[in-house]
């Protein structure tokens, strides 16, 4: 069941620096939301804030709260672990476990959550490649290794992968980039038949792909030179690319910097 997440005064620290400023914004179930910005103004922090990845880092926290349908993942009696399988995520360059069969990649969370019948692992399986438009190309070889894969189909490996545990959202970070055409063309596809039952949230830098599969898209910035990237507006995404309410917005969309 896809759900609501929402922040709440949220900024994300490495260190004593500050990356992000006091974002709030809220995304709704089953739509696509989309990030742009340029280079360095902390999308992909916030991104990996979103489902706790952040604090992975050493020395990275955050202030404020992020919210699951109104619960803080924050909270001190919150699994971390937990709120990873709930909201899954998609990285920039694919990362299939390199030693483990296309099967394997896609049962290990599931193995990690505890299933252990075959036949169950084997429908979950299946039925996560085929939510990833992959069954067709890969059920010939599913003992063979997932690195083996090409870029495009390894991205929507790692799509199987974190749609296997059945999350309420899915985090993608820029998961295009290092992709031709034609895979990107199969993700963009992915991604707006797999929003009927997920949350998803995209950072990009192509701002023809946020036109292209985002309902919604959030325009970061960095407020100046060494200072942190902030929000500076949200709306849906037909807006943003015609009539957007600021004119650093506008300035960014138009090419006028960035």
């Amino acid at each position: 069941m896809a759900k609501r997440i929402e922040t709440v005064g949220l900024s994300c620290f490495y260190g004593k620096t500050k990356a992000v400023d006091d974002v709030s914004i809220a995304i709704e179930p089953k739509s696509v939301t989309a990030f742009i910005g340029p280079s360095g103004c902390g999308k992909s922090t916030f991104l990996r804030a979103l489902n706790r990845m952040h604090e992975v880092v050493p020395g990275a926290r955050i202030e404020g709260q992020v919210l699951l349908d109104d619960e803080d993942i924050y909270a001190p009696d919150i699994d971390a672990a937990a709120v990873r399988r709930t909201i899954g995520m998609v990285f920039q360059r694919p990362n299939p476990f390199p030693t483990m069969s296309i099967y394997d990649n896609v049962a290990a969370g599931l193995r990690l959550n505890g299933v252990r019948r075959k036949s169950e692992l084997d429908t979950a399986v299946e039925r996560s490649l085929r939510g990833a438009n992959l069954w067709d190309e890969v059920r010939s070889r599913l003992g063979k290794p997932g690195a083996g894969l090409s870029g495009g189909q390894q991205q929507r490996l790692c799509i199987a992968r974190a749609i296997a545990v059945e999350p309420q959202v899915l985090l993608m970070d820029e998961p295009c980039s290092s992709l031709d055409p034609i895979s990107t063309l199969a993700i963009e596809d992915l991604i707006f038949e797999l929003k009927d039952r997920y949350t998803i949230v995209i950072v990009t830098h192509n701002m023809q792909q946020a036109a292209r599969v985002s309902d919604i898209t959030a325009f970061f910035t960095l407020r100046g030179p060494g200072e942190p990237g902030y929000l500076v507006e949200a709306d849906t995404t037909q807006k943003i690319f015609t009539n957007p309410s600021e004119k650093r917005t506008e300035d960014y969309i138009t090419g006028r910097f960035g």
